[in-house]
C-alpha cells in the first residue's frame, strides 16, 4: 500500500468532515513526558483525574501492541460570546470556561475520530486502533506537540499558529505506518505573562502545572474548597481561562467554525441564585450537554454559593439560610454558612448562631465558625 498517498487522502478527508488540524506522530516512548509525570507524582502536583500508569501514559504500544503511528486532531472553539448577558447587582451571574461553552467536546471529537476510523477501515480492513479524547491514557498535548499541531506553551496548553490555544484535541493510535510530521517551534520565548497572571500560582514555572492549585481543577472538586482558594475562584462555576486570555498568542483569535461549540449565553453565564434550588432534572436539562456538567450539580452549586459570597449579594441571604438549615449535603450546608458570614448581614449571622445548636457535622460546624468570625 502507498502509505504516503493514504496519508494525503486522510488529510483531505479530515478537512471534508470539519477537522481543523490533523497531524501524525511516531509511537516512540514519550521520554520527556515520562520524566515530567514522575516529577509531578513526586511533588504531589497531580489532579487525581489522570487515567492509567505512567508507563501506559507514555508508551503507546502499551495501549495497542500493534501501534505504528498516532493521528492527532484539533478542533477550534470560540473565545468570544455574542450578546453576553451582564451581571447586575440584583442578578449576579457565574461563568463557565470557554472549553465548556458548547456541546461536550468529548462527544464531538469522538464522532470525528469515528468517522476517520470508518474511512481508514474501508481502506485497510485489518485496521487496529485506539481513540482517545482527554480522558484516555495518552496526553493529548504531548501527542499534538509531536504531531506538529502546535507547541506546548508555558500555560500548559497546545498553542497553534492558526487558532492559538483555543483548540480541543484528540488522537487515534493505529497500526498503520504513517510518516510522522515535524513539530512546531516553541515561540513563548521570554514571555512569562501566563505564569505571572495565574490567580493561584498553579503554573509553578513555564510548562509545569501544580493541578492541586489550578482553579480549573478546583472548580471540579466535590468537597469543601480550601480557604485560600475561595477568593481567587471569583464567579467561576467551572474551569478557568486566565492563562489563555492573557496569552499574546491568543490575541484576536476567535473562531466560530463549529455550530456545536457555539455558546448559549444563558447556559454559560447563568444567574447564580436559581442554581441554589435547581433540581437534578432541571440541571441535566439545562447543563447536561455541556462538558462542565460531568461532575454533577454539587460542585457547580458550591461554586455558585462562593460566587454569591464574592459579590456579597444580600438578596441571596434567605436562600443561603435555607440551604444551611435544610440541605442534606454537608458541603453545601457548610459553604452556605461561610457565605452568609462573608456577606455579613445581621439576619445571616443570627441564622448561623441558631443553626449551630442543631448541626451535628463537625466540618459544617467549622464552616459556621469561619462565617461568624469572617474578617470584613
Amino acid at each position: 500500500m502507498d502509505y504516503h498517498q493514504l496519508k494525503e487522502d486522510v488529510i483531505a478527508y479530515s478537512k471534508e468532515i470539519g477537522i481543523d488540524k490533523i497531524g501524525f506522530a511516531s509511537v516512540d516512548m514519550f521520554s520527556e513526558l515520562k520524566a515530567r509525570l514522575k516529577r509531578q507524582q513526586d511533588l504531589g502536583y497531580q489532579s487525581g483525574f489522570e487515567k492509567g500508569s505512567v508507563k501506559e501514559r507514555t508508551e503507546p504500544d502499551q495501549l495497542l501492541p500493534e501501534a505504528q503511528s498516532i493521528i492527532s486532531i484539533a478542533l477550534a472553539y470560540p473565545s468570544k460570546m455574542k450578546d453576553a448577558p451582564k451581571s447586575t447587582r440584583q442578578e449576579p451571574r457565574g461563568i463557565f470556561c470557554r472549553a465548556s461553552w458548547g456541546e461536550d467536546y468529548h462527544n464531538v471529537l469522538r464522532h470525528k475520530l469515528n468517522q476517520l476510523m470508518e474511512y481508514l477501515e474501508a481502506k485497510r480492513p485489518d485496521l487496529r486502533y485506539k481513540s482517545m479524547v482527554d480522558t484516555g491514557e495518552l496526553s493529548d498535548r504531548a501527542v499534538a506537540e509531536r504531531a506538529g499541531i502546535g507547541f506546548s506553551g508555558k500555560n500548559c496548553a497546545i498553542i497553534t499558529p492558526e487558532y492559538g490555544s483555543y483548540v480541543y484535541l484528540g488522537e487515534m493510535v493505529t497500526n498503520i505506518p504513517f510518516a510522522p510530521d515535524e513539530p512546531v517551534d516553541d515561540s513563548c520565548g521570554d514571555c512569562n505573562i501566563c505564569v505571572d497572571a495565574c490567580p493561584t500560582g498553579a503554573l509553578v514555572q513555564g510548562g509545569q502545572l501544580n493541578a492541586q492549585r489550578c482553579i480549573a481543577f478546583l472548580t471540579q472538586t466535590k468537597g469543601f474548597l480550601e480557604d485560600e482558594f475561595r477568593t481567587p475562584i471569583g464567579n467561576r462555576l467551572y474551569g478557568c481561562d486566565t492563562c489563555q486570555t492573557v496569552c499574546p498568542k491568543n490575541r484576536k483569535k476567535d473562531f466560530h467554525l463549529h455550530e456545536e461549540f457555539e455558546p448559549d449565553p444563558e447556559r454559560v453565564k447563568p444567574k447564580l441564585k436559581p442554581l441554589l434550588s435547581i433540581s437534578n432534572r432541571e440541571f441535566k436539562e439545562k447543563f447536561g450537554a455541556m462538558a462542565g456538567s460531568w461532575r454533577g450539580k454539587k460542585p457547580i452549586q458550591r461554586n455558585a454559593i462562593l460566587a454569591l459570597a464574592h459579590y456579597k449579594d444580600e438578596t441571596a441571604v434567605s436562600e443561603l439560610i435555607r440551604l444551611m438549615n435544610e440541605d442534606p449535603r454537608p458541603v453545601i450546608r457548610g459553604t452556605a454558612a461561610f457565605a452568609l458570614g462573608k456577606i455579613g448581614t445581621k439576619d445571616g449571622r443570627k441564622a448561623i448562631e441558631s443553626a449551630k445548636h442543631v448541626e451535628e457535622d463537625s466540618q459544617v460546624l467549622v464552616e459556621m465558625e469561619k462565617g461568624l468570625n469572617y474578617d470584613r
